[in-house]
């Protein structure tokens, strides 16, 4: 018996873990901070170029007639975020005592120094900034075809300049649940799940587009505006997200550091492949057809899933988590379409259900985190943003108006809200 079970032991650390290796550093500490902080710079411009990733899987996501409205969102809610998070977003992160609970409210500049780290401090701002506006970019594309363009600015800056930075620094800045032991690597809920819960509480104060749900159970299809440019902002997306994952290893200066972002970007890769082919399989199985926006989220699905602990997985692990998350993206959407929520692009499920599920695996590869901490941090923060962000919308509905008229919306937001069509009808 005693054989057995150390047998078993044994194939479930070289299913499910990782080996580790050891080797001490030969290069100094310049060197150090050089190959440091030009891991920041390398791999935020990866996560940048998520941006135009998310543009394009909007665009293509969305109908002919708002297309112009999410280019011009999308560029917006990264120049917001660039600028909240200047004025006073990371300050409010990464300010906050330790144990805390929030920072202040200072703008950033490189003479403040409340992280003794061996990188550059622009290369670190550089880098949580673009975190910060990928999360606003998953409220963006929710919420398309019927919401006002400026209120929509409005909520991103709250949300990059205050939401945002307050619950990251609970972790990340060394707040109260970093030193309860929670983890999420690279934000599988401190970015993915905290914005599709500013989304969800967005997408039910603004209400379904109009004709989305009639007749009961009913579910109108809206057709989308180009399936091969929602093709290449997946693609974009994914290419990013090794930066974005590979990049919060946070060093690059040391053999451990080297071989740790190689496993990262192994994991990363493969937990969306799994999401992709295992969303193809589904949709097949149940539908008879195999449904290329549901493989589409299904590896976007993947990739938030592993982003909590892209590290301590073995391959076959990844491709568990991964596979997990694509399938929750299917369910989580029938649920959505089930309580009249209406996602145009299936954020929600992709970045919401798949972020709580990749950040409560942790514990199944990483022996130092626990399933109650994790479970807590989860709780905290998707409760945190879902309750501030529905008070944010309710007032904004009750003052300014969040959403476009049915005849603005039979017209389209491109003639409505920008003025500019994207793609012009010829008789």
């Amino acid at each position: 018996m005693k054989k057995t079970s150390l047998f078993l032991i044994a194939i479930f650390s070289l299913l499910f873990a990782s080996p580790s290796f050891a080797a001490e550093s030969t290069v100094n500490a310049e060197t150090q901070f050089v190959f440091n902080t030009l891991l920041f710079l390398v791999c935020g411009f990866l996560v940048m170029f998520m941006a135009p990733g998310f543009a394009m899987l909007e665009c293509g996501l969305v109908t002919s007639k708002s297309v112009s409205s999410i280019a011009a969102k999308n560029i917006a809610l990264y120049s917001i975020a660039g600028l909240m998070f200047w004025l006073c977003g990371y300050n409010l992160a990464y300010g906050i005592p330790e144990g805390g609970y929030i920072g202040s409210f200072l703008p950033w500049s490189d003479g403040t120094d409340f992280k003794k780290d061996s990188y550059a401090a622009g290369s670190d701002w550089y880098f949580q900034m673009v975190f910060c506006a990928t999360t606003a970019s998953i409220v963006s594309g929710t919420l398309a075809e019927r919401i006002k363009i400026w209120p929509f600015f409005l909520f991103t800056a709250i949300l990059t300049g205050i939401l945002y930075p307050i619950q990251m620094g609970w972790q990340w800045g060394g707040g109260w649940l970093s030193v309860k032991g929670f983890s999420d690597f690279a934000g599988s809920t401190l970015v993915h799940a905290a914005g599709g819960a500013a989304a969800l509480a967005g997408a039910i104060v603004l209400g379904p587009r109009l004709g989305r749900f009639v007749k009961g159970a009913h579910l109108t299809p809206f057709a989308a505006s180009s399936i091969p440019l929602a093709t290449l902002g997946t693609f974009v997306l994914w290419f990013g997200w090794f930066g974005f994952n590979g990049g919060s290893q946070l060093a690059l200066g040391t053999f451990d550091d080297a071989t740790s972002i190689s496993k990262i970007f192994i994991n990363t890769n493969l937990a969306a492949c799994a999401g992709v082919m295992v969303n193809a399989i589904i949709t097949r199985s149940i539908g008879g057809k195999t449904d290329v926006v549901m493989m589409l989220n299904g590896a976007l699905g993947g990739l938030v899933a592993i982003t909590a602990e892209p590290l301590a997985p073995s391959p076959f692990a990844a491709i568990c988590i991964g596979g997990i998350g694509g399938a929750i993206v299917i369910i989580a959407s029938n649920l959505l379409e089930k309580f009249k929520i209406d996602d145009v692009v299936g954020a929600i499920p992709v970045h919401l259900f798949a972020g709580i599920w990749g950040t409560l695996a942790v514990p199944i590869t990483n022996a130092e985190t626990s399933f109650s901490t994790q479970f807590l941090g989860v709780i905290s923060v998707v409760g945190f943003m879902f309750l501030s962000s529905l008070v944010i919308w309710n007032i904004m509905k009750l003052t300014m108006g969040i959403r476009i008229s049915d005849e603005a919306q039979k017209k389209g937001t491109d003639v409505s809200e920008i003025g500019v069509v994207a793609y012009a009808i010829r008789d």
